[in-house]
């Protein structure tokens, strides 16, 4: 049984996720301010030289510029306590720069899960695992991809 806590973190995830999902840059920044811990600390790869929402909000960037049609499914959540963990399907298009590779117009599909921690109602701590390499494969970056 979901205690109310973890009822609440689910929705704050919504929201970001509800965010994301319009695939507009300023709406998610603008949710990003609104649910994130400003000192929010990762324990994943982020671009270097950032941290706190500045972090999240580079990744969403580069993101949604690589994969404007970006779209994230979520598969399963699990809400307790002060966690939230959700696994994903990511689908999007290759149609601007993505680690310096340039558009292709391939498709990708990938896994990834994360858990957020919440306090004071706010995302403070992320932890993820994204099949990137799967991602890389599908760009023709790695071998076994398209051709």
């Amino acid at each position: 049984m979901a205690t109310d806590q973890a009822a609440r973190n689910k929705a704050v995830f919504g929201r970001l996720h509800d965010a994301v999902g319009t695939g507009d840059m300023e709406t998610v920044s603008k949710t990003i301010d609104e649910v994130v811990d400003p000192e929010v600390v990762f324990h994943t790869p982020v671009p270097m030289g950032t941290t706190g929402v500045r972090a999240l909000k580079d990744v969403w960037e580069v993101l949604l510029r690589a994969f404007p049609d970006l779209r994230v499914v979520v598969e399963d959540t699990v809400a307790e306590g002060d966690k939230v963990v959700f696994r994903n399907t990511v689908t999007g298009t290759h149609l601007g720069e993505y680690r310096g590779l340039p558009p292709t117009g391939r498709s990708v599909r990938y896994s990834e899960i994360f858990v957020f921690r919440f306090a004071a109602g706010r995302i403070a701590e992320v932890w993820g695992v994204v099949d990137v390499h799967a991602q890389l494969r599908q760009l023709g970056v790695l071998p076994g991809g398209p051709s």
